[in-house]
């Protein structure tokens, strides 16, 4: 059940409704808190535990719920769903679930997705590792739109913001599989947003470039990106930072403020854009 505790005021998302994949820890935790801060009631989504394959651990339920209060002290309400983006049955439960407590939905934050199993050639990528990348990365926010399009579409109103990244704009050796997924997620923001524009309903996507591991948002793509390539974790941020023309890497804090902008009225002529907050890295 929802906290009373936080005092609620009038903000950007006040009397809207969204729901965030991947809301455990990370890019997903700051876009969660974000919201709340502008006044939205949310639906959080994350996995229900590891996925095998995948060779690190994912959000625990803890994290979520974590997450779930620390959005609750701005006195929105919050609902929690543990469901995994390749399960289309669990999805339609969130779907469900979402309706039943809001009655509406506003915006779609698709911020699921892992960086690995990478670190390989393409033609040393299995199978396995390439259909497991582009089921979560690319499908999870085609089976997420499938579900709640038609909610914003009943609405005649509404935004749906994909999480990409840079790797979505250029190629980075030995992450084939990523990288096809976050191309892939870019089309499918375009091509979704000539479907919906008819109805008001925008779609745009978010390219984070190197994301700090910040310890508040519990984040660890960055150390699993060095793991993958096998660079040392010691120091390993400031090896990334050096390639950044700012100098600096992008703090979790920095996308939200991103898929905020795309998701709020400011931006209701927004549709289609790809939005990069990557210190520079793809100016080069």
């Amino acid at each position: 059940m929802a906290s009373t505790s936080g005092t609620r005021g009038a903000g950007r998302l006040e009397g809207k409704v969204a729901v965030i994949t991947g809301a455990g820890r990370g890019v997903g935790r700051a876009c969660a808190t974000a919201f709340a801060s502008e006044g939205a009631d949310l639906v959080l989504v994350d996995v229900p535990g590891d996925i095998a394959g995948v060779p690190y651990p994912l959000a625990s339920e803890s994290q979520l719920q974590h997450t779930a209060e620390e959005c609750r002290k701005h006195g929105v309400e919050v609902l929690t769903a543990a469901a995994d983006v390749r399960d289309l049955a669990a999805l339609s439960a969130v779907r469900e679930l979402s309706v039943d407590r809001f009655g509406q939905v506003d915006a779609l934050v698709n911020n699921a997705g892992v960086v690995a199993p990478s670190g390989r050639p393409v033609h040393e990528t299995s199978e396995e590792d390439w259909q497991l990348l582009l089921d979560i990365d690319l499908s999870g926010a085609w089976r997420m739109t499938k579900l709640f399009a038609p909610l914003l579409i009943e609405r005649r109103a509404g935004s749906i913001v994909n999480v990409a990244s840079t790797a979505g704009l250029v190629g980075y050796r030995n992450f084939a599989g990523y990288v096809a997924a976050k191309h892939g997620l870019i089309g499918l923001t375009k091509a979704s947003a000539l479907d919906y524009a008819a109805f008001k309903v925008r779609v745009n996507a978010v390219c984070p470039g190197n994301i700090r591991d910040e310890p508040a948002a519990e984040g660890r793509m960055l150390s699993e990106v060095a793991r993958a390539l096998d660079v040392p974790l010691a120091g390993h941020q400031a090896l990334f930072t050096e390639q950044q023309p700012m100098n600096t890497l992008v703090d979790p804090v920095d996308v939200a403020e991103a898929v905020l902008w795309l998701s709020c009225d400011a931006t209701r002529h927004v549709t289609g854009s790809t939005v990069t907050v990557d210190a520079g890295y793809t100016v080069r």
